[in-house]
């Protein structure tokens, strides 16, 4: 995604979430575990015995490869759609993703009878494509940044854009994550997320902060394209090149102005970021020992905390996998990398 300024309906502005904070997400998610609920599944955080046997940790893998959608954007999703009022729920909404997110949305919107419109890039994999076509969504294809049209066509329709990452609505729904590792661990020293946009670690890290301010988050992201890592390191969102990975759900830009960014430079413990090798031995490392499929950005978590692992050893730490939708062709790859280092 681009990293223009950008116009947005009230919903979406920087200017209306001026000075969100950690007690605004511990408000927003405690909102959204009410809201969500009903539609979403309390995922499971299942013991790994051989990551917990090789680093002398106990580690507790957070299964959002099992979330409704199979990715943790169902919750961002649920509760931006449930939190419209009847007004814009009539006019209906826009997003943009090629990913889990529009997946989310296009899921929810037809569970509650919303319309909406989701723009992707015309690079989308085909099979995407049909896979949102088949649960009825109306997609935009568009050479330019799927974002910035979808932006644009919110303001031209007055629809609600709803951003995969920088909304309030959208933070509060996957920070429920954190309402549940409280609930499901006694003790949680570290939380290792995988980080995109941001949505995901600010809802996570700014709950943690008013909840259990002793448990360090820490930011996972693949070392070819670490936008957010390198926004925090020099103090400002801006251009930084990326390259592709096997983290698809990861890479690219991040808005300017997005109210994520102050949660990963003010929240986030520390940055950690796996190569493509190390990436591909963590989906056959999770996929063979614990029998679920996992996607790539899913086990940015697993392959950052094997980086730090002496660093933890006697603490309690868990990981998000944050999806299994992998590709055939990506998966066909990393058994190849697999086989090769043998």
């Amino acid at each position: 995604m681009g990293l223009e300024e950008r116009r947005s309906t009230p919903r979406s502005t920087v200017l209306d979430v001026k000075g969100f904070a950690s007690a605004d997400v511990r408000h927003e998610v405690e909102a959204a575990e009410g809201r969500i609920r009903p539609h979403v599944v309390e995922t499971p955080l299942e013991p790994s015995p051989r990551l917990s046997r090789d680093t002398g940790a106990e580690v507790l893998l957070k299964m959002e490869n099992l979330q409704v959608t199979r990715s943790f954007k169902a919750r961002g999703a649920f509760n931006a759609l449930l939190g419209l009022d009847d007004a814009e729920r009539a006019k209906g909404v826009v997003t943009a993703s090629s990913g889990n997110h529009a997946m989310a949305m296009a899921h929810v919107m037809a569970l509650l009878g919303i319309e909406g419109e989701i723009w992707l890039p015309d690079e989308a994999s085909p099979a995407k494509i049909e896979a949102l076509r088949s649960r009825g969504a109306n997609l935009h294809l568009t050479g330019g940044d799927p974002e910035l049209s979808a932006r644009e066509q919110a303001d031209r329709t007055g629809r609600v854009y709803v951003s995969p990452y920088n909304d309030p609505k959208v933070i509060g729904g996957q920070g429920t994550i954190a309402l549940e590792l409280l609930r499901q661990a006694e003790r949680l020293d570290g939380v290792f997320v995988p980080v995109g946009g941001g949505g995901l670690i600010s809802g996570i890290a700014g709950y943690l902060k008013e909840a259990s301010p002793e448990t360090q988050v820490i930011g996972c992201q693949p070392a070819r394209s670490p936008v957010m890592a390198e926004a925090v390191r020099v103090g400002e969102l801006r251009e930084f090149p990326w390259e592709s990975s096997l983290s698809d759900g990861t890479v690219g830009g991040v808005e300017l102005g997005s109210i994520t960014f102050p949660f990963c430079r003010d929240l986030v413990e520390d940055w950690v970021l796996p190569t493509e090798d190390e990436i591909a031995a963590a989906i056959e490392l999770v996929m063979s020992e614990h029998w679920v499929m996992v996607e790539g950005a899913a086990v940015l978590s697993v392959a950052s905390f094997l980086k730090t692992a002496e660093r933890w050893r006697g603490k309690t730490v868990a990981l998000v996998l944050s999806g299994s939708r992998i590709s055939l062709d990506t998966l066909a790859e990393v058994l190849r990398r697999g086989h090769a280092a043998r």
